[in-house]
């Protein structure tokens, strides 16, 4: 009499839920786009979905500025202006006369840039 084997116990081992890829996720990619990502692909030599898959578990996305950062940028800019101002000052009218300002303006400068490091 013959046996039959069980084809299941000869294979590979399931893989553990967390192993298993199950989601899928389509992206349209311009010709250049998608022959450039095929490219650096076959220079790496893994498939293009390892590639993909690898390019996003080690990229970085940084949020956008919010409305208060925009804000708080807009206010640097225009403490710049007024240093410019000051240096003008400065090389007209001495260095002494406007040391005040300088420093009152560079302590301002000094604190809205802790508020933005603050805000991240």
């Amino acid at each position: 009499m013959r046996t039959i084997k069980n084809r299941n116990n000869d294979g590979r081992p399931p893989k553990a839920a967390t192993e298993r890829r199950k989601y899928k996720i389509t992206v349209r990619f311009a010709t250049e786009e998608y022959f450039s990502l095929k490219e650096k692909a076959r220079r790496a030599g893994i498939t293009l979905s390892e590639y993909l898959r690898s390019s996003a578990a080690s990229s970085v996305v940084r949020e956008r500025l919010r409305s208060q950062h925009l804000h708080l940028i807009h206010q640097l800019t225009g403490m710049a202006n007024n240093l410019n101002q000051i240096s003008r000052k400065a090389n007209a009218a001495g260095y002494v006369r406007v040391r005040s300002e300088y420093h009152n303006l560079a302590s301002e400068i000094d604190n809205l840039i802790s508020r933005i490091k603050d805000d991240r």
